[in-house]
Order: C-alpha cells, then sequence, then structure tokens
C-alpha cells in the first residue's frame, strides 16, 4: 500500500515523557458495591470488571484537581526533563478526548499556562485513544522538516463523570443484560495525564530517536463504540473482531518495512485483559514484554500508552527498541517505533 500511511523519520528524538496520576482510587469492588441491586437483578456476578476485564481499581480525581490541571503539570515537568525553556517550543498539541467546552480548543489554556510564546503553534488532536501517538507522529514530521524545533504533546482525561453517569444508569429500573454489558466498558476507565517533549535529535543525542511506523484505518466499524459524558457504549465482541482484524492487517502490512518481531517493550493501549490477549495472540508478541498498567490505573484514553511509557522509562536500557501500539474508536489503528 503506498501513501503516508506509513511514515519515518530521520532527525527526531524523544526528550521526555512524564505523568500526572490522579489522587483518587476507586476500586472495582467498590463499583460493585454500587451496582449490586442490579447485578442481583440482572443475575450477573460481582468481580466482572476484575475477572472479564482484569481492572481492579482505577483512578479519579481528587479535591481540587481537574483534567487540564494535571496536563499542565506534566508539560512543565517535561519540558523541565528535556531541558528545554517554554520559549523554545514552536508546537503544542493537545490529544485529549475530555474538553469541557466545544470551544476554543484545550489546547489554548494549556498553552498559555505553560508559559509558550505567541509563535507556538497549538491546536487539538482528537482521534480517540490513539489521538497521543498521532500528536507524536504529526509533530516529528514538523521537525523533520525543519518547520518547528520543539514540541510538546499533551493529554489530560477525566473519566470521573461518566463513570458517575453510567452507574447511576444501570441502577435505573428496567435495565437489561444487555445494557448493562454495552456500558460495561465506561466503568474501566480511569482519570490521568501525560506529557512528551520532541526535538532534533542531531541536537540531543541521549534522546530516544523516533523512527516512523503505521497507521490504518476501518472506518466501516466507526459506530462499534460511541462516547460522550454520558458514557461509553460498545458492541464489545464485534469491537474486539474489528480491531484484530485491523491490528493484524497492519501488522503483516508493515513487515514490508519494519521488524517487530522482537522487540525489547511493547507499549500497547491499556484496554483490558481480554483486549491485550487478543494483540498478544495476533501478532504473535512476547507476552513479558507487554507491561501493563490498567490493572491499577484503568484504560485512561489516549493518556494510557504515554503513562505506561513514563511507568516502564527508568527500566530502559540505551538501545532498548519500544513499540507503542493502539487500536482506536472508529477504527483506527498506529504502531511507532523509539529507539532508546
Amino acid at each position: 500500500m503506498d501513501g503516508n500511511a506509513t511514515t519515518s523519520h530521520t532527525n527526531v528524538a524523544l526528550l521526555s515523557v512524564t505523568s500526572t496520576l490522579a489522587a483518587r482510587i476507586t476500586s472495582s469492588a467498590e463499583i460493585d458495591r454500587q451496582l449490586a441491586p442490579v447485578l442481583r437483578k440482572l443475575k450477573l456476578p460481582d468481580g466482572l470488571l476484575q475477572r472479564v476485564a482484569g481492572v481492579h481499581e482505577r483512578r479519579n480525581w481528587g479535591e481540587g484537581q481537574t483534567f487540564d490541571d494535571a496536563a499542565v503539570s506534566a508539560g512543565e515537568r517535561a519540558l523541565q526533563a528535556a531541558g528545554v525553556e517554554p520559549g523554545q517550543v514552536g508546537l503544542l498539541i493537545n490529544t485529549s478526548v475530555t474538553r469541557k467546552n466545544l470551544e476554543p480548543s484545550v489546547a489554548v489554556r494549556i498553552h498559555h499556562r505553560l508559559g509558550l510564546p505567541s509563535s507556538a503553534v497549538n491546536f487539538d488532536i482528537a482521534n480517540a485513544c490513539l489521538g497521543f501517538v498521532n500528536g507524536m507522529s504529526l509533530a516529528a514530521g514538523l521537525i523533520d522538516s525543519g518547520q518547528v524545533k520543539y514540541a510538546v504533546i499533551i493529554d489530560g482525561e477525566d473519566a470521573d463523570d461518566i463513570q458517575i453517569n453510567t452507574i447511576n444508569r444501570l441502577s435505573r429500573r428496567g435495565i437489561g443484560r444487555k445494557d448493562f454489558m454495552s456500558q460495561f466498558a465506561s466503568l474501566t476507565l480511569g482519570s490521568g495525564a501525560a506529557a512528551a517533549v520532541l526535538g532534533p535529535a542531531d541536537a540531543h543525542p541521549a534522546g530516544h530517536r523516533v523512527l516512523g511506523g503505521v497507521t490504518r484505518a476501518a472506518t466501516q466499524f466507526n459506530d462499534l463504540c460511541v462516547g460522550s459524558v454520558d458514557g461509553m457504549f460498545t458492541d464489545a465482541k464485534a469491537l474486539l473482531k474489528g480491531g484484530m482484524e485491523l491490528v493484524v492487517s497492519a501488522w503483516d502490512e508493515a513487515k514490508r518495512d519494519w521488524n517487530w518481531s522482537n522487540m525489547d517493550r511493547y507499549i500497547v493501549h491499556q484496554v483490558s485483559d481480554v483486549h491485550t490477549n487478543a494483540i498478544v495472540k495476533a501478532s504473535g508478541i512476547d507476552r513479558s514484554r507487554v507491561p501493563l498498567t490498567y490493572p491499577r490505573l484503568g484504560n485512561v484514553g489516549p493518556a494510557s500508552i504515554p503513562i505506561t511509557l513514563a511507568e516502564e522509562a527508568t527500566s530502559l536500557a540505551p538501545g532498548s527498541r519500544v513499540l507503542l501500539m493502539g487500536v482506536g474508536s472508529g477504527l483506527n489503528t498506529a504502531m511507532m517505533e523509539l529507539a532508546w
């Protein structure tokens, strides 16, 4: 397949990646207690979130915390870790699914709070759970072209309202098993934030090279997972089937240009045991090289991949090969290789 869905980068490095974890822990057992009446009525067992999804707890924002404040905090620490001053930044891309308003963009407030110059282009990219990887890819292309020198990719997610709204709705009279299972994924979501700084590799020899990757689309499945502040509604069986077909197709096509069969780490989007096991089986990768954060953080949307990468960073050695992998509602998939 020709076209821009396969990319390579020549002079781009990941200089830093940081995360901000929400302060409050909500266990799946606590959600079970809140849903106990409907679980009994539908004759569903306790522990579905733990046994089916593998999500034992997730994070929610504490008193005084907001998703955009958390994103700003992650951005400030990412700039500091990269040794880049705010005035040097030429691009800010916010990839959050969460937004308080339709306009202005989430990016404008973060741009202001980070003290970035007026010359720094800023905007949102929204592509479900793939937004952060898409943002990195776009920023890398602009750095390679010489249009910008440094870019900040940032994300803050707030699943608190979705969680509350879903529990309230599932507690209403008349909810059936089909209704419950279509909203099950909403209960796996968590809140958190992350940020990364990209820059020219030749100016930062200690940086982690962004080599490139692939993206592929199967947009005929655009209605299998639809979310809003009210909740996320999924056809889980069809979503898994369509997603795995897309991943396998992209993986096989990528073999023409890339060899990802023996990476040191596979940073996959953090969804569930079912999703992770399916990706591992479909691609034939080593399960021991796939770190998991969803059991204790839940699915933090686009922030999941950078949060997991930030946690793994201290265990990666120079020369390690890292593959970022994700599937986003729509459906889209993206894979990006980093040379640590």
